[in-house]
């Protein structure tokens, strides 16, 4: 009973904060529990779609296909293909992390997995579009030079600097081989 209700301690530490507020602070307390439901619509709304792609990602493309593109011997074409899918990405950062996973479970090297998330945090072709259009091209394009190399730098360094031993089973033996 107790480690299920550790799952949800965000949870309860929420409602139990909005719960205080309402003695003490009763409109600071409907905003915060209006803020509150607000996001976990979003969430909702957001997390179903993530997890049918999961699915449909699991069944419909192979082992081989992402460790050929993005595991352990993909070299510099792994990390181009990871750019090309985070920037492809569409919604929040918290939905990239099943697809992460799901890509994990399926063989794709820990410096792409961190690099597939860099870029889908960051660098989204929607947003380049946008920031071209109120801050102008050049500063978006200079973003891009600077973004990318920090990028791949953050992939290749977590994946020498997180222990193998930390790693779930599936990935510990994908990632021996790929050491750079």
């Amino acid at each position: 009973m107790k480690a299920h209700l550790a799952s949800y301690r965000l949870f309860l530490a929420v409602l139990g904060i909005n719960l205080l507020l309402l003695f003490w602070q009763p409109a600071l307390a409907r905003h915060s529990t209006v803020n509150s439901l607000s996001f976990l619509l979003e969430v909702l709304s957001i997390v179903p779609p993530v997890m049918i792609l999961m699915g449909l990602l699991d069944v419909w493309v192979p082992r081989r296909l992402v460790e050929a593109h993005l595991g352990p011997d993909a070299g510099l074409l792994g990390a181009v293909v990871a750019i090309l899918l985070g920037t492809a990405a569409a919604g929040p950062l918290y939905a990239a992390f099943p697809v992460a996973i799901s890509l994990q479970k399926k063989g794709a090297r820990l410096a792409n997995i961190v690099i597939f998330l860099g870029t889908w945090a960051t660098i989204k072709i929607p947003m380049i579009m946008m920031e071209s259009s109120f801050i102008g091209l050049r500063f978006a394009l200079l973003r891009l030079l600077f973004t990318i190399p920090c990028i791949l730098l953050a992939g290749y360094l977590m994946e020498r600097v997180i222990p193998l031993e930390s790693l779930p089973d599936n990935t510990a033996s994908a990632a021996k081989t790929c050491q750079i």
